[in-house]
């Protein structure tokens, strides 16, 4: 792949990255706080590491790049432009917004959904603009979602596992939950996975493609480290949670975000550059 390929997919490899990490961060964030006992002091500071995140995203959107020839993706329309970054804004205010609300004891179920909300629009614009073809734009905003849902729910679930080895006295509640739920979006990859690779999903992805094309490496490695490696990591720190074993769920989660994170650049690398959905 040409050097000058791979310098204009990285900025966008880095926007996946970013807003898989903001958005999923103040999701299992929001899922805590109306599910569980997590206290106002994790609620917040999640919040806002989720707003500087979702800034960092909009900050990098505004320097984005035209795609070029040899890349997937294409410029998106300027109506989409503008509507991708509003609702980064409008995601980024939201979230503080939430961490005001927390602070004060208010009713926040609105504004988890208002976040989760304009973050769907923010993904949506993005991958129906970026998507030469409409019918491109449903499995890449798919894709954009669980992406996010595993790397900011591994870093959501990273950050309280912290909160209990300051505060061990605390529900293990909220961290059994978030474990569960991570483990199961991880098995949800896992399952798009196998659709995608044995039917194809990306633009031009043929059957097989991930696992014997010209991605196969790439396809293995997300396949084996970075899916059914930190599945097992993740059912792990889930059953360690459940014995109130914090310290070895941390650690555990430590080596899961580690192995997922590489999994979201990977995949979006192999999205951006070849159309390859993994």
């Amino acid at each position: 792949m040409p050097v000058e390929t791979i310098a204009h997919a990285l900025p966008y490899v880095n926007w996946i990255l970013l807003i898989a990490l903001a958005g999923g961060c103040f999701g299992f964030a929001a899922l805590a706080g109306e599910r569980t006992d997590a206290t106002r002091g994790y609620l917040r500071f999640t919040a806002g590491a989720a707003a500087a995140l979702a800034l960092l995203v909009l900050l990098a959107d505004l320097s984005l790049p035209a795609p070029i020839p040899g890349m997937v993706i294409v410029q998106a329309p300027p109506s989409l432009d503008a509507v991708r970054r509003i609702a980064l804004g409008l995601f980024a205010l939201i979230a503080l917004g939430y961490v005001v609300v927390v602070g004060r004891g208010s009713r926040r179920a609105p504004w988890a959904v208002a976040g989760l909300a304009v973050l769907g629009v923010a993904l949506a614009a993005a991958a129906f603009g970026w998507s030469a073809d409409q019918a491109d734009g449903v499995p890449f905003l798919l894709q954009l979602v669980v992406l996010s849902a595993a790397a900011g729910g591994a870093l959501a679930a990273l950050v309280l596992g912290h909160w209990y080895l300051v505060t061990p006295r605390i529900s293990i509640t909220p961290l059994v939950l978030l474990t569960r739920v991570l483990a199961g979006v991880v098995a949800l990859q896992l399952a798009l996975f196998a659709i995608w690779a044995l039917f194809g999903g990306g633009p031009g992805q043929a059957p097989f493609d991930s696992l014997t094309g010209s991605a196969a490496l790439y396809g293995w490695l997300r396949l084996v480290v970075s899916l059914i490696f930190p599945l097992v990591l993740a059912i792990m720190a889930w059953r360690t949670s459940i014995s109130r074993s914090m310290e070895s769920a941390t650690g555990l989660l430590y080596i899961a975000i580690a192995a997922i994170a590489a999994g979201t650049i990977g995949a979006a690398a192999l999205y951006v550059t070849q159309g390859v959905l993994v």
